[in-house]
C-alpha cells in the first residue's frame, strides 16, 4: 500500500542512515518534499542523491538535536527552500551498550539528551511552521524497549530504555499540546531491524536469530522499509483519527 504525501513537506532526523533514510526515501517516493536532517552531512547528503535519483525533491541539513540554535537554522532552511513544513519525523537516536556499573554521566546525559531532550528541541523549533501551514503530523521514533526489557548482551542498557520510556510520554504529552494546531502526534515503536544501530550488532546473523526467534511471531527480522511505511501511515490522511498513541512494528516481540 502506497500513501499520497504530494504537496507536502516533511523534517525527518537522523536520515542519513537506516531507519532514517528509509523514512525519507519512501516519503519522497509518495510525493513530498524532504528536508534530510543528519548530525552526519555527508550521510544526509547520500540519502538525498538516492532521493534524486529517483526523481524526487531534497536537501541536506546538518543538525544536532541537542542544540536549539540548530534546531532553528534547519527549520529556516526548510522554510526558505520549500515554503512549508507539514510532517515531523523525529527519528535521530543512539544507544550506548554499558551497564550499570559502567555508565558515567557523561554517557547517561549523551544518551538522554540525543533520544529524548532532542525530540523536545526539535518538535518545539518545528510545531510552530507546521501549524502555520494548516497542521499536519509528527512521528517519534520509540522502541519496544520503551515497554520491555530487551538484555541480549546479559544487562539492559538503563540510559537508552529510560530516554525511550519518555519519548512515549513526550508523544502523549504533545499529542495533547498541539492538538489545538491540527498537529496529530503518534510515535512508532519497532522491535529488532536490520540495520547498523546496535554497536557491532549483525540481526542477520545465526546467533542473533536464535535468540530472537524465541520472541518473535514473524519468520524474519525487521527491515527499514517496515518502519517506514508505518511512518508514512500514520502522517497520511488515513490515520487522521489516530494521536497519542504509539504503535509497534515489532514482528509480535511484544506480544510473547
Amino acid at each position: 500500500m502506497s500513501f499520497d504525501h504530494s504537496g507536502r513537506v516533511a523534517f525527518v532526523t537522523g536520515a542519513g542512515s537506516g531507519i532514517g533514510r528509509a523514512i525519507a526515501l519512501r516519503l519522497a517516493f509518495e510525493g513530498a518534499a524532504v528536508a534530510v536532517a543528519d548530525v552526519q552531512l555527508g550521510g544526509a547528503n547520500q540519502t538525498v542523491e538516492a532521493i534524486g535519483a529517483a526523481g524526487g525533491r531534497a536537501f541536506a541539513i546538518e543538525l544536532d538535536v541537542r542544540v536549539p540554535a540548530q534546531a532553528e537554522a534547519a527549520r529556516d532552511a526548510a522554510l526558505e527552500t520549500f515554503g512549508a513544513i507539514h510532517f515531523l519525523v523525529n527519528n535521530a537516536g543512539l544507544v550506548r551498550m554499558s551497564s550499570l556499573d559502567d555508565l558515567d554521566e557523561d554517557e547517561w546525559d549523551l544518551v538522554l539528551d540525543t533520544n529524548l531532550k532532542g525530540m523536545y528541541v526539535v518538535s518545539r523549533a518545528i510545531a510552530p511552521a507546521i501549524g502555520d501551514a494548516g497542521g499536519g503530523a509528527v512521528v517519534n521514533m520509540s522502541t519496544i524497549e520503551s515497554e520491555v526489557i530487551v538484555s541480549s548482551a546479559g544487562h539492559p542498557q538503563v540510559h537508552y530504555n529510560a530516554s525511550k520510556g519518555g519519548v512515549k510520554m513526550l508523544t502523549k504529552a504533545l499529542a495533547v499540546e498541539l492538538a489545538d494546531r491540527g498537529i496529530r502526534v503518534n510515535a512508532v515503536a519497532p522491535g529488532p531491524i536490520a540495520t547498523s544501530f546496535i554497536p557491532g550488532g549483525d540481526l542477520r546473523s545465526a546467533e542473533a536469530w536464535a535468540f530472537m526467534s524465541t520472541r518473535l511471531l514473524i519468520d524474519r527480522v525487521g527491515e527499514p522499509e517496515d518502519v517506514a511505511a508505518a511512518v508514512s501511515f500514520l502522517l497520511s490522511g488515513d490515520a487522521s483519527f489516530i494521536t497519542g498513541t504509539q504503535l509497534p512494528v515489532d514482528g509480535g516481540w511484544l506480544t510473547r
